[in-house]
């Protein structure tokens, strides 16, 4: 099997160890004080089952930290040295101890924006979901527009949503509802008319942007990709100001289900503006997290202003605790949308096989041309078509730019026909997912073939074939709400392919894709940390890695699968600083 490394990995790891080399000393001048000493390291977690997810010593009992940074591994004995007066004691007893979770596939300043909308239940139904229109409507009558997501398409049918079912509860003011996936929009009359919405307006892409119509051409409310984030902009129902706010609420819940660390899947619009909100966040010390983040691909762009604007965020979008050096590529849709480029058509609409955003061709030149500057790629493609091509540009890429170090990601990953689950270990590929969908898919099941249904998720076939595999929320387009934003359940679901909790639930084909608890908290750290291009810095618990903790109350790798889900984080270290603690 092949694979690609890079002298800046070497680099990393000789800093490293020069690193960890410094800090041992400081501990020998540490050990070596007299008694009469006052000075010890900030703080000491004692009687702990330390999971470090570092193969040179899998587990200890005790962690101190130092300046922001973990100092001793070990035991409780060689830990009791290093304390002294103003040093902070955790006695955990007993309790698991993990790296900070780290969330890949995110939508933090996105979500922000969402933080206060109307979050419409996934799993309800559609008479729920009008209820809670007319609730919130009803609650927030000083709002121009109603806006808000979460729906789930599948529940309407092949059709989708309609203007009527909102113009019966909210007929005066524009309500706007982005899906559980955000590639779809479900909007009433008053929205259609701000919008300007009529039987002479053009689809921006026919069959992949554009507005579900009538028998008689009149759209029905239900928008499609594109013109669902046209018809936000429009609105204007996101603001800067909106967006800050609500992005460090986000970053809260995050950090209390121990997350420390993510990748922004979509930057979009002026770095400069997200650099500006980014830095509001920092100066405020609410950016309690490290974010590497990305900026979209446009399909209106050629590929060389595409790799040129890439360049541009990562020399503007950077700071103490965040950075913009990634190129996300979208270049397919939704299963449930209909536009996941398959090699089938779908189930009832013969002729209809999905939708690429980018030929082969341009994606081989945007990879390239990342390739060439040494840029990291994060391309989303959930079907097997988008799959299959997008390995071919990576393919040709590596054999185009072999030293080059950049990394290649391709996220979501639904369904993948057997001839390439071995090519992203051969290719070196990182394969990102997010778990919480691989339990039964009821409503999706009936767009796909029985054959394509079994192929969903293959997590397991994908580790096997020497895959690296990283895991994330996609928060806000989860499905679950700020509940997406937990590992510790996505942890449970990769493991079980069930819902949460349900030992009787259905099963998500294929059983041989479970994995393990361990290799899912490895997708959530250190596997993770390496496709934030941060090996060396977090993901796993060492000497010289950043002190970037949680502390769970109870052990995952030991409890009933079917209760993972209730495991609380009590405390999650960020820094050396505690940011979250359940007293």
């Amino acid at each position: 099997m092949m694979k690609y490394s890079s002298s800046s990995d070497r680099r990393s790891r000789q800093l490293k160890m020069v690193v960890s080399g410094l800090v041992l000393c400081a501990i020998a001048l540490l050990a070596a004080c007299s008694s009469e000493q006052t000075q010890g390291v900030d703080t000491v977690f004692l009687n702990a089952k330390v999971y470090t997810v570092n193969a040179e010593q899998p587990t200890a009992e005790a962690v101190a930290v130092d300046d922001g940074r973990i100092v001793y591994v070990g035991s409780n004995d060689g830990a009791r040295k290093l304390i002294g007066d103003s040093s902070t004691q955790h006695d955990l007893g007993g309790k698991l101890m993990l790296p900070g979770f780290i969330d890949t596939h995110v939508h933090p300043l996105g979500g922000g924006a969402y933080a206060k909308a109307l979050a419409l239940d996934t799993s309800g139904s559609i008479d729920d979901w009008v209820a809670a229109i007319d609730e919130y409507a009803e609650a927030n009558p000083d709002n121009a527009v109603i806006f808000g997501y979460g729906f789930l398409a599948t529940t309407f049918g092949p059709e989708g949503p309609t203007r009527q079912l909102i113009d019966a509860v909210v007929p005066d003011r524009p309500v706007l509802l982005m899906d559980e996936g955000f590639h779809g929009a479900w909007a009433n009359t008053s929205a259609l008319e701000a919008l300007n919405i009529n039987q002479d307006t053009a689809d921006p892409e026919p069959g992949y942007s554009y507005y579900k119509r009538d028998e008689n051409g009149d759209a029905t409310g239900y928008l499609l990709e594109g013109t669902a984030g046209m018809a936000m902009n429009t609105l204007d129902v996101i603001t800067s100001d909106v967006i800050i706010e609500g992005t460090g609420l986000v970053i809260d819940i995050m950090n209390a289900y121990g997350v420390t660390a993510a990748f922004d899947a979509g930057g979009g619009g002026e770095p400069e503006e997200t650099k500006a909100m980014l830095d509001s966040l920092q100066d405020s010390g609410d950016l309690t997290l490290r974010l590497v983040g990305s900026v979209r691909a446009r399909a209106d762009n050629t590929s060389a202003d595409t790799v040129a604007i890439a360049a541009k965020w990562r020399d503007v979008v950077v700071g103490e605790n965040y950075r913009y050096d990634t190129l996300k590529i979208p270049d397919d849709g939704t299963v449930e949308g209909r536009t996941a480029a398959m090699f089938e058509d779908y189930q009832g609409e013969p002729g209809n096989s999905g939708f690429t955003v980018f030929t082969e061709a341009e994606l081989v030149e945007m990879i390239g041309g990342s390739a060439a500057q040494g840029t990291d790629v994060h391309i989303h493609a959930l079907g097997e078509r988008a799959i299959h091509e997008t390995l071919n540009a990576i393919e040709a890429t590596r054999a185009s730019y072999p030293d080059s170090d950049s990394r290649f990601t391709i996220c979501h990953l639904q369904v993948i026909v057997d001839q390439d689950v071995p090519r992203f270990g051969e290719l070196d590929v990182i394969a990102q997912s997010t778990p919480l969908w691989a339990s039964y898919d009821t409503y999706g099941e009936q767009f796909v073939s029985a054959d394509q249904f079994s192929r969903y998720w293959r997590f397991k076939g994908l580790e096997d074939g020497g895959a690296k595999l990283t895991f994330g929320s996609d928060f806000p387009a989860s499905g679950a709400g700020t509940l997406g934003l937990s590992p510790i359940v996505q942890i449970e679901i990769g493991h079980t392919r069930q819902s949460p909790g349900e030992p009787d639930a259905p099963l998500q084909p294929r059983e041989s894709e479970r994995l393990s608890v361990a290799s899912l908290v490895r997708g959530f750290t250190l596997d993770a940390a390496y496709q934030l291009r941060m090996e060396d810095e977090i993901g796993s618990i060492e000497v010289g890695k950043k002190a970037d903790v949680i502390v769970l109350d109870q052990d995952i790798f030991e409890v009933d699968p079917y209760t993972i889900h209730k495991t609380e984080v009590l405390l999650t270290m960020f820094d050396g600083e505690v940011i979250h603690s359940a007293d």
